[in-house]
């Protein structure tokens, strides 16, 4: 750290421990002057001949006090003054990045320029200021913090102004010319880390761009922010070393970030100030900062009870990139008093505004307009979309158990995304059964509710077989399930003809013309829970057909007669063309309403695709 060094003779400032200061010297004091909360007996000469303020407040006093005079204002306080009154008495003085600012101030206070004597403190105090603090980054930084103590002298004198112009330029400068120290501790390269054992002590790396990041997060937020807005307004820094910037400084500043996000009750107000400000520091661009970042200032301006725009500014940006979130970052805390544990109408608004964000950019170009960010993902990628629709499948996973999530919620976060390619709905069946499991209470209509949201055709061979097996499913989605899992397995074996895959096929060509009414007695079967003698009757069906035809048949002769009438009382409920006719209807309605991703579909909505035909030898095809 520079400083100057001022006067030449020894200091002779002494106190006597009752906020008290005085001169030791042989003549006898004859000034007394009360500097803040500290009274200093002192000697007119030396002091008037070079404060003119001084001069005024004793010729302005009454007669009989006009030895003592009041300066309770002074900017730095009494350490300033005594500086200064040091500096009259010709006292070795140095000044440096921790005292500049307030000697400058208690200076300009007491009036000590050119005016009244040349080589006054004033002229020397800016001639050190310009020539080493703002030439010295980390001077410049230490001189800008301690600007705070003499406010509004400082800011009048524009010394904050000139210090934060100092600091962006440097930070600002090309990093091939950066030769100053700096601290640069968040990342180290593996000689500095004392692994490489070819490294002879020398610092070889070159200088990284965000070099000045660090040093930038001791300065408080009102600094913080002009220093960055002043960086920005340069036009020089790229917008991901800004974002960077911002990410390190919300680490550092904002309390008990890793403490799940809590913030106690004395910090919310300044921890509110910081996250108000980082959130409208952030560069405008997407990307510039990360989906998790923005999540988690999510998480805190929820905690520290945010106004709305921050948040709906901060979900505005979440939606432009939600493809790069994970589960984790989603789970946000639920205020106190809710009774969710997560926010999920906050991850409702994040995806609406993904979904709008995709519907624009559509309408963009049909209306034939340039989209700028139209190579981003996000924006009309499918990518995108499946990537979002397996995040929100993981998201549903973990709210499920909460206790006290409504149906409704679930079952509408579920549905904004159901358009989404997803080849494999496994994990929205685990999601689904999840709910299932954790809210045991819910009714048939529910569940039957729920189920629509998957598509049975598309779970894989595990997922079926654990419905299959599953308690909490309606028989009706049991036997679903096994449909088409029957009719995969036996395609896939290249058997043409088995009981249940005939039946797939007689209900696409035959039963789709068949009568949509069912009685309700039928009906209630169907939705019914399927009892464990016909869960079990099932599962060992497919693991029958799995084994092949010839396995298959050894598989039934060691059936139990028990089982065998198990297994003619499911295939008779499988095959009933009443009950199958009535599943069918249903779903080619559901399909006209709610598109080809439709969860309860038996097979293809499309007409022109049924094949009544048997199947090809090596082209099989299930509608």
């Amino acid at each position: 750290m520079k400083f100057m060094k001022l006067g030449s003779k020894p200091d002779c400032f002494q106190s006597d421990g009752n906020n008290t200061r005085y001169v030791a010297t042989e003549l006898e004091t004859d000034f007394v002057v009360h500097a803040a909360d500290v009274k200093f007996h002192l000697h007119k000469f030396p002091l008037l001949s070079k404060c003119a303020r001084l001069q005024k407040l004793v010729s302005s006093t009454n007669e009989g006090n006009g030895d003592e005079v009041l300066i309770p204002d002074i900017p730095g306080g009494s350490g300033a003054f005594e500086i200064c009154a040091k500096f009259c008495y010709g006292m070795t003085v140095n000044v440096n990045a921790y005292n500049v600012v307030s000697v400058r101030c208690a200076a300009e206070y007491l009036e000590m320029s050119e005016m009244i004597e040349k080589g006054n403190l004033i002229c020397k105090i800016d001639v050190f200021i310009n020539s080493t603090i703002l030439r010295s980054w980390k001077d410049s930084i230490i001189a800008l913090q301690t600007t705070k103590s003499s406010l509004p002298l400082s800011e009048e004198l524009k010394l904050i102004s000139r210090c934060i112009d100092a600091i962006a330029s440097k930070a600002s400068v090309d990093v091939s010319d950066v030769d100053w120290s700096y601290t640069y501790n968040r990342r180290k390269n593996i000689e500095e880390n004392g692994n490489d054992p070819s490294w002879n002590g020398v610092r070889s790396r070159t200088v990284p761009n965000d070099w000045w990041v660090e040093d930038l997060c001791d300065l408080e937020i009102d600094l913080y922010k002009r220093v960055i807005a002043s960086i920005k307004n340069k036009g020089v820094m790229p917008n991901e070393v800004i974002g960077e910037a911002l990410k390190a400084y919300a680490y550092r500043k904002l309390p008990n970030s890793g403490n799940k996000g809590v913030i106690q009750y004395n910090d919310v107000l300044k921890a509110r100030a910081i996250l108000d400000t980082i959130v409208w520091l952030l560069p405008v661009q997407k990307g510039n900062v990360s989906c998790s970042f923005l999540l988690k200032l999510l998480k805190a301006a929820v905690s520290v009870n945010s106004g709305e725009a921050v948040k709906m500014g901060l979900v505005k940006r979440i939606g432009q990139q939600l493809e790069e979130a994970s589960v984790n970052d989603l789970l946000i805390r639920a205020c106190d008093g809710e009774a969710t544990m997560y926010d999920a109408v906050l991850v409702q608004k994040i995806l609406e505004e993904y979904i709008t964000q995709d519907r624009n950019a559509q309408t963009e170009m049909e209306n034939g307009d340039e989209i700028e960010e139209i190579g981003t993902p996000g924006i009309l990628s499918e990518a995108s979309k499946l990537m979002v629709a397996k995040l929100i499948d993981g998201y549903l996973a973990e709210i499920a158990k909460d206790h006290n999530l409504p149906l409704s919620m679930f079952v509408g976060i579920a549905e904004m995304v159901s358009s989404f390619p997803r080849p494999v709905h496994d994990a929205l069946y685990q999601a689904i059964d999840t709910y299932l499991k954790e809210h045991p209470g819910i009714n048939k209509s529910e569940k039957k509710r729920i189920c629509k949201l998957m598509d049975c055709k598309k779970l894989s061979a595990d997922a079926c077989m654990h419905a299959v097996q599953n308690e909490r499913l309606p028989l009706r989605v049991v036997v679903q399930v096994f449909f088409f899992e029957q009719a995969r397995a036996a395609i896939s074996s290249g058997c043409s003809t088995p009981d249940i895959a005939k039946a797939v096929k007689d209900l696409n060509c035959g039963l789709y013309r068949s009568s949509r009414s069912a009685t309700a007695n039928a009906d209630e079967d169907w939705d019914a829970i399927a009892s464990a003698e016909e869960l079990r009757t099932l599962r060992g069906e497919l693991a029958a057909l799995r084994l092949g035809n010839g396995d298959r048949s050894s598989a039934e002769n060691r059936m139990s007669n028990a089982d065998k009438t198990a297994v003619g009382k499911m295939k008779g409920l499988i095959m009933s063309k009443k009950m199958l006719s009535k599943i069918w209807s249903n779903k080619v309605g559901q399909a006209e309403n709610s598109g080809s991703d439709s969860s309860d579909s038996l097979g293809s909505t499309n007409h022109d695709d049924v094949k009544c035909t048997p199947p090809r030898k090596g082209r099989h095809s299930v509608s």
